[in-house]
């Protein structure tokens, strides 16, 4: 029966089944999750975007598995939304560039232009604008596919990979997945590939004005000094292409390739990342690479292993997340369990079996001399260890309380302690990857092409640090404090870079604060309490759309109640101290009555973002081990005694 159907009282609620029931049967959902080896891992469903490029890039390749193509354009009908496009994010508004790769696939999947679902998308790509102002990556698509000049994109030639360190633009300066995502993209560009396109299909009908007659493409980009001073850059560097000797091209091509080929990362991906493995791909094959060298065979199998088939449709998704899922997962059943039971101790080692040691990896080039320890977020992905699942496979170790997961601990404490930023924070990735003058470049757009300390990462890294309590790492964790006391708003909340929104980073902070059980705290606690308490929803739980990025008024609010938000909030609130407020138990309540007959919680609203205003995520497994955690920590505390 579904509980979503039962009525919710005020103050602790009348529960329709005891905690110890609901508890049991989340426990029991996720426990039928675990695969085999130990490990969990969800399903990771982004926009529409990720799907459409599938399409797209077996079209570029001339590689059309049509079965798939088939059931992959059902997934991309079903999402189109009322306002005849697709957005970001389920409910979201109408989004370009999304609704230009969207509709440009279903019809290289055999969709007629005049059938009603593409006549709606095109009248709304249209009337926001036509193709002409999608995003930059999209130009650069319609560029491969000759639907636009090349002009219409930014110049990004390969002859970047040899600027020394200190010039103003150099790959590391960006983020780890601006880089591996760019590096292929200098090779395509570059030498202007074409792309198969074997049905000749074409979008001119898209454009408001012919492409070739175009010359505005980068004046909506024109905003602020900056900004107009790369554009007139981009125009003097795209004439000057033709002088750029033969030899220096060629060196470049070759720096760039070596570099892209050192990391391709087997049938795992360059970076495990959608964007950075489909131009891997296709730069292979433009540098000549047949179809059955490992490489080839490589990026064509990791990208496949990305696709999710289901009974009536198909999708692809960005990535894969087992890491970040099992870490996750573990926390939710030390809580439950309150002891190390076969299920984590499995689960344990499945994650020790993955810890980054001494492999080459880019954040050396700012700790060359720092030894590793890190965890990646796929299931391999030695280049690109990430300081957020470090920090919460380590705290979930460390709760774990074994003696022989002590080294793999101190060597995850140790590396994170490394990576601090000069301003006490963590980023993702990178150290100081605080460039931020180069997110005005014409390629950047989309204002993501940095990594710089957020506080929900930061978060994490303290309550991991603060649980070992290290003498040692006290200089680390009072510059960690220091930021994250920073960064806390006016309202109370802090800012969430990896999970919608403010909910999430408030959750991430206070966990963290928690930790350390510094009473000085208490005030700054309260505070981001009381903003929880004063966004909770009128059925009780919490709900944060993900417009809240681009409207900061509508922090904490904006979308029906959700699981994952809910359980961020009630655990939020028990760090700050709660036990007995009338906003805690209404939360526990929506919990207990939204569970479905499953042990699950069900709910279509993406939960993260891959990059704000830009790129949105759904982590399904947080419909799973959020509010299980949430419900037992509830109970371990004793709160329901005041029910």
């Amino acid at each position: 029966m579904n509980r979503m159907l039962q009525p919710l009282h005020s103050g602790a609620g009348i529960f329709r089944s005891s905690l110890d029931r609901v508890i049991a049967q989340a426990r029991q959902a996720l426990g039928g999750r675990q695969a085999e080896d130990g490990h969990w891992c969800f399903e990771f469903e982004a926009d529409c975007t990720i799907p459409a490029e599938y399409i797209l890039m077996q079209h570029y390749m001339d590689e059309r598995d049509e079965a798939l193509e088939a059931r992959i354009a059902v997934y991309l009908r079903g999402k189109q939304a009322d306002h005849g496009g697709w957005p970001l994010y389920y409910g979201g508004h109408f989004d370009l560039s999304a609704s230009v790769k969207v509709y440009y696939a279903l019809k290289l999947a055999g969709d007629d232009p005049e059938l009603p679902h593409m006549r709606r998308a095109r009248e709304a790509i249209l009337a926001h604008g036509g193709a002409e102002r999608s995003n930059v990556f999209t130009r650069i698509t319609l560029a491969l596919f000759a639907q636009v000049p090349w002009r219409a994109v930014p110049f990004i030639p390969v002859e970047i990979m040899l600027l020394p360190r200190w010039f103003p633009f150099h790959i590391y300066k960006v983020a780890s997945w601006s880089r591996t995502v760019m590096v292929p993209l200098f090779i395509l560009c570059s030498l202007k590939a074409r792309a198969k396109n074997p049905l000749q299909v074409h979008i001119r009908e898209l454009f408001r004005r012919p492409p070739d007659q175009i010359t505005d493409y980068f004046s909506h980009a024109r905003r602020g000094i900056v900004a107009y001073i790369f554009l007139s850059l981009d125009r003097f560097w795209r004439l000057m292409e033709g002088w750029i000797p033969h030899g220096i091209r060629r060196r470049a091509l070759k720096k760039a390739e070596a570099w892209f080929t050192a990391r391709i990362n087997g049938e795992d991906g360059l970076n495990g990342i959608f964007p950075a493995m489909v131009n891997a791909h296709e730069a292979l094959e433009l540098l000549g690479y047949p179809p059955d060298h490992d490489y080839r065979r490589q990026t064509g199998a990791a990208l496949r292993k990305l696709v999710v088939e289901r009974a009536n449709d198909a999708y692809c998704q960005p990535c894969v997340s087992p890491v970040w899922d099992t870490c996750l997962a573990l926390h939710a059943l030390l809580e439950e369990d309150g002891e190390v039971s076969p299920a984590v101790q499995n689960g344990i080692r499945w994650l020790k079996n993955r810890q980054i040691g001494a492999e080459p990896g880019d954040w050396r080039e700012s700790r060359p001399h720092l030894a590793g320890g890190g965890w990646a977020f796929q299931y391999a992905n030695p280049y690109y260890p990430d300081l957020d699942d470090t920090a919460a496979v380590g705290w979930a170790l460390a709760r774990a309380g074994r003696a022989e997961d002590r080294d793999s601990i101190e060597k995850a404490a140790n590396w994170l302690a490394g990576m601090q930023s000069r301003n006490g924070g963590f980023g993702a990735y990178d150290v100081d990857n605080t460039h931020y003058y180069l997110n005005e470049i014409p390629f950047a757009d989309h204002k993501a092409l940095l990594d710089p300390p957020t506080a929900d990462v930061t978060g994490r890294v303290v309550a991991f640090l603060a649980h070992l309590a290290r003498p040692r790492d006290r200089d680390v964790l009072r510059r960690a404090v220091a930021y994250l006391l920073r960064e806390q708003e006016s309202s109370g909340a802090w800012f969430g870079r990896w999970g919608t929104n403010y909910i999430y980073g408030t959750w991430s902070v206070l966990m963290a604060l928690a930790e350390l059980n510094d009473p000085s705290l208490k005030p700054t606690m309260e505070r981001a309490a009381y903003w929880l308490r004063a966004v909770q929803q009128g059925d009780g739980g919490w709900g944060e759309s993900n417009d809240s990025y681009s409207d900061p008024g509508l922090a904490g609010m904006g979308q029906t109640s959700t699981a994952a938000q809910t359980a961020w909030a009630c655990l939020g609130l028990m760090a700050a101290g709660d036990r007995d407020s009338v906003a805690l138990h209404r939360g526990i309540a929506w919990l207990q009555a939204h569970q479905e007959g499953d042990g699950c919680w069900q709910a279509p609203f993406f939960n993260a973002p891959g990059f704000p205003k830009v790129f949105y995520l759904i982590y399904h497994g947080y419909a799973f081990y959020f509010p299980l955690w949430a419900l037992a920590r509830y109970r371990n505390l004793g709160c329901m005694a005041h029910e």
